[in-house]
Parts: C-alpha cells; sequence; structure tokens
C-alpha cells in the first residue's frame, strides 16, 4: 500500500519543534510492509491542511496523520477534514463521557473546550486514546483511507498500536523486510568499509542512519515472497554483525545501549555505581530511562567541583592539585571512590572538557577521561569528541556505557562479596 504521513502543527513549520513523529510512523508503516512516500508537514491554518488533504487523497491509498485535535482554538483538524470530506462535526457522546472521567482523575472539571475534542466528521469510525483527552477518528476521503491522531508522541504511537496499525493491517502482497542493526563506537565510513560486498553477496541493500552518537546499519530484502525475504535479510544481517563483532554491534531495532547495559548486568548479577563530573548526571538518566533500573544500579555522585570529588569520592588532594580535575589520574580515583562508598560490583567515572570554553594545547575541548572499577582493576580510556557541548556529554556517556557492556562481555567479573572473600 503506498500510504503518504501527514504532520500538522505550526510548531514543526516554524521549526520550534523537531518532527519525531513522521519517522517513527515511517518505521512503523515500514514494518507493515506499506510504501512511505512523503511525510509532509503543515502549519496549524485551514488552507494548508486541506490543500494537503486534497493533494495526498488524490495519489496516496492510505494517509496517516497526526496533529491538530487538541482543545484549543488552534487545533482545527477536525474541522478541515470535515469541510473536506463535506459533512458536519457531530458529538460522540461516548468519547465525552471518556474525556469527562478522564478529566475528574486528574481533578478537573470538563469545559467546552476540552469537549470540543469529542467532536468527529459524521461518519467516522472514532479511535480511542487510552493516554489523553483527544480521540483519533478514521475517513474515507476519495479513494484514500484518512486516518487522523493526537500529535503528542506517546499518546500516537499508542493509538498507532492499538487501533490505526490494526486497522491498516500488513500489506498482503508485502515482500520486503529490513533487519536493523544498532552500532555504536565505528565510524560511519569504517562501518561501510567493514561490510564492502554484503549487498551482492545476498542480494540486499544497506542504507546507514546516524544518531549521535549510534549509526543504524539497516539491511532491507526484496524477494518474491515475505519469508524469502525474511530469511535473506536475516542472513546479511547475521554476517554483518560477524563482520563488526560485538563490542561495535550492540542491539537490533529499537534497543538502546543504555537498555542493552542494563539488562547485562540484570543477567549476570552485577551492581554499578557512577561517578559524574563533565556529563553531569546525563549517564545516570540515560540508565534510569528504563525500568528496572534499581535491580542493578546502586546511585551515582555528579562531583563538578574539585571539593566534590575530594569529599564524597575520596579523591586525593594531591591528584587534583598535579595532575588537574581532567586527568587519568583522577578518573581513576573518582571510579574506586565511587565504588568503594557504594559497595559495588563496578564504578563508571567520568571527567572531561566539555567546553566551549576551558580548552588548551595540552587538554582540549572535548578530551575525556572515561574509568571503570571493578574488584581485580582500573581501566582508564582518553577521548578526544567532536562537536559542540551537548555532543561531547552525549558522547562521552555512550563511550563511558560501552566500556561497561564490553568489560562485563569480555570479562569473569566478580561480585564484591567475591572480591571480600578473596576469590
Amino acid at each position: 500500500m503506498k500510504v503518504a504521513i501527514l504532520c500538522i502543527g505550526s510548531e514543526l513549520t516554524r521549526g520550534e519543534l523537531v518532527d519525531t513523529n513522521g519517522p517513527w510512523l515511517a518505521r512503523a508503516l515500514g514494518d507493515q510492509g506499506h510504501d512511505v512516500d512523503q511525510i509532509v508537514c503543515v502549519p496549524d491554518q485551514p488552507a494548508p491542511i486541506a490543500l494537503a488533504l486534497q493533494h495526498l487523497a488524490g495519489r496516496y491509498q492510505a494517509i496517516v496523520a497526526t496533529g491538530g485535535l487538541g482543545p484549543t482554538t488552534d487545533d482545527l483538524t477536525r474541522d478541515v477534514v470535515a469541510r473536506v470530506v463535506g459533512v458536519p462535526l457531530e458529538r460522540n457522546t461516548e468519547q465525552l463521557e471518556a474525556i469527562r472521567q478522564r478529566l475528574a482523575a486528574r481533578g478537573r472539571g470538563l469545559t467546552e473546550s476540552n469537549a470540543r475534542q469529542a467532536d468527529v466528521p459524521r461518519g467516522a469510525r472514532v479511535l480511542p486514546n487510552a493516554h489523553g483527552t483527544a480521540p483519533g477518528f478514521s475517513v474515507s476521503i476519495g479513494a484514500s483511507r484518512a486516518i487522523f491522531m493526537p500529535g503528542v508522541p506517546r499518546e500516537m504511537r499508542a493509538m498507532f498500536a492499538a487501533h490505526a496499525g490494526p486497522a491498516l493491517g500488513p500489506a498482503p502482497d508485502a515482500a520486503t523486510a529490513q533487519v536493523v542493526l544498532r552500532t555504536s563506537g565505528m565510524p560511519e565510513s569504517a562501518v561501510c568499509d567493514a561490510l564492502g560486498g554484503l549487498e551482492k553477496a545476498y542480494g540486499v541493500s544497506i542504507a546507514y542512519q546516524v544518531h549521535v552518537p549510534d549509526l543504524d546499519v539497516k539491511v532491507l530484502a526484496r524477494a518474491d515472497t515475505r519469508a524469502e525475504a525474511t530469511a535473506r535479510a536475516r542472513a546479511a544481517a547475521d554476517e554483518a554483525r560477524q563482520r563488526l563483532g560485538p563490542h561495535v554491534v550492540f542491539g537490533e531495532g529499537q534497543d538502546e545501549l543504555a537498555g542493552v547495559v542494563g539488562s547485562l548486568l540484570v543477567e549476570r548479577g552485577r551492581s554499578l555505581a557512577l561517578a559524574e563530573s563533565c556529563t553531569g548526571g546525563l549517564v545516570a538518566e540515560l540508565l534510569t530511562d528504563h525500568p528496572g533500573a534499581s535491580r542493578f544500579f546502586a546511585g551515582g555522585v555528579v562531583s563538578y567541583a574539585n571539593e566534590a570529588k575530594r569529599q564524597l569520592l575520596g579523591v586525593p588532594r594531591e591528584a587534583l592539585e598535579q595532575w588537574g580535575a581532567v586527568s587519568e589520574q583522577v578518573a581513576r580515583a573518582m571510579a574506586e571512590g565511587a565504588r568503594r562508598s557504594f559497595g559495588v560490583d563496578l564504578a563508571l567515572a567520568l571527567t572531561g572538557i566539555a567546553g566551549p570554553e576551558g580548552g588548551s594545547d595540552e587538554k582540549p575541548v572535548g578530551l575525556v577521561y572515561i574509568a571503570l572499577a571493578g574488584p581485580q582493576s582500573v581501566d582508564c580510556e582518553r577521548h578526544v569528541l567532536a562537536g559542540g557541548r551537548s555532543d561531547v556529554r552525549l558522547r562521552a556517556a555512550y563511550a563511558g556505557l560501552a566500556l561497561v557492556r564490553r568489560t562485563v562481555l569480555e570479562r569473569s567479573v566478580g561480585t564484591t562479596s567475591d572480591a571480600n572473600h578473596g576469590s
């Protein structure tokens, strides 16, 4: 099925927000075997919305749209769709009651602005919203099926999974399959070189997508049947994994490095603590974004000032004075101090110069020392990371997580109780 995605919102066309709904929907629709040819963004204005719907309906079998279903005066999608289809809006009593109950659970009463969200074009199929007050709906525009969902990503994704995706269903003639390998720590050019000849050998195509600091390797196969395409994509992806190695490929699909590291620590029964300076708690945030972090994560210290490093982590004053806060010696001492304070198997420490100021010829902006203390030893890496301040911090956090993952995979890391008993 040929599908177009329409993202409605003036905040998108003014550049105030970066559209994430369009790419997410494109991946989800692609997974069902549908071909997405266009992602169109229009402002919250009647004429652009109507023109986009009329244009896309004449060219695509389905339109999946997000945005403009809220309670405010600039949420115009319902009204415009009704005019394009040539029907009036009708208030859906079932959805009105659902909105009333959701607001009451928050200690709020129903206002007319909220009640507007229960208005849908006559004859539309209503899509309930399990996470918000704005229901979605689907209508026919000419020969095209048009599905409208809220712009709030969490609400949209849940609605797509529960209603829109099943309504569209898998493409009956879908003979494509894709495996997405998630990689980190190797430049895009080096990954491409390592996979040379793979496309020809397996009859697949490979695309690369950078998400700083990750790189997705997308292995796509087309064949006469879906089963054949799946087998071909899987075989090519397996060889790509082997060529790149386990330190580069950390997962597939929607896997995130922090979640993979957390699962690995739980699987191996290891505990982790953090001592962060330049990353300012970013590693802890990445880890605790995933449910179940309490099973392996003991806690962390954000020791930005030298005095905090000294008092909270026991970093020697002499090390700070002789080598400076951004040094291998201090990184090692921070990791050892965190491991000692939290009583964990592993402690990760990061100290560096995120910029844009503070660098020198000897210690440039982007210099980061990352240390990992375990029962037997303390490993330390020196990195000079590219990009602005936020890039350096994010790259440093990922490099630290990669060090934890690599260490746990490579070594039989003893637990704290093992070390205490001399085993």
